[in-house]
């Protein structure tokens, strides 16, 4: 609920570089704000590609010696693709020559699960993070996504209070007591309806840090079973009261 969506969590700092930034500038950016990767855009702000500490490493690693004779190199063609790519990275001298493409990023728009999906997916350990422009406007790192799934538990019940039973199922139900321990949210005691119990329950779940619901709520009426008609004139009915 607080942080179901990436830009509420990501970075608006972004350090990235550009297109022609030189690759000494690019280590330099690395090294000065203890980050491993950053984003390459163009003159409208879009992210092109990523640049990272390892795109560095690789660089390094295939540059020519000077002191070494050239040798005449076998090539596959099943090795042809990562031949090209460490050949461009030896002699690649800006961002946009070393970066890798097509940059992996996504929506702040995006859920936090999703961000996480991705991350998995894709192996990466960051993701640029785009307006409804596809513009550069922040960076979600795993850091980021793995600290709202370590919230303490005080922090977990005061929203499941706060944000469910006394928001979404106003007024505040009686009698139900929320107990968390180590992100394992329990509800229990008495509410009035079947249906608001399923209402407490699947909005826990939804509620950032939480690892499971165990559900010990009760109710004194099963309006499930109801007729079409009939539960829609008992809302009417009981609801009037509420809008006075």
């Amino acid at each position: 609920m607080k942080h179901d969506k990436v830009g509420s969590v990501m970075t608006m700092d972004v350090v990235r570089a550009e297109y022609d930034t030189p690759v000494e500038e690019v280590a330099r950016l690395l090294a000065d704000h203890r980050v491993s990767g950053l984003p390459v855009v163009d003159e409208d702000d879009k992210v092109v590609g990523v640049v990272s500490e390892r795109d560095l490493a690789l660089r390094q690693a295939t540059a020519p010696d000077p002191d070494e004779e050239p040798r005449r190199r076998l090539r596959f063609p099943a090795r042809a693709r990562g031949v090209r790519r460490r050949a461009a990275a030896a002699e690649a001298g800006t961002a946009g020559r070393l970066m890798t493409e097509p940059p992996v990023t996504v929506h702040a728009d995006d859920t936090i699960v999703e961000a996480a999906r991705t991350m998995a997916d894709r192996h990466v350990e960051r993701l640029p993070v785009l307006d409804e422009a596809d513009r550069l406007v922040g960076i979600v790192t795993r850091r980021d996504l793995l600290r709202v799934f370590l919230r303490p538990d005080p922090e977990i019940r005061s929203e499941v209070i706060k944000e469910v039973l006394a928001r979404a199922l106003w007024p505040v139900p009686s009698g139900v007591e929320v107990l968390v321990t180590e992100g394992v949210v329990t509800l229990a005691g008495h509410m009035e309806r079947r249906s608001e119990t399923e209402i407490a329950v699947a909005m826990t779940r939804q509620v950032d840090g939480v690892v499971a619901v165990v559900d010990k709520l009760t109710y004194r009426l099963d309006d499930a079973r109801r007729q079409p008609d009939e539960q829609a004139l008992h809302g009417v009915a009981e609801d009037w009261p509420r809008r006075l």
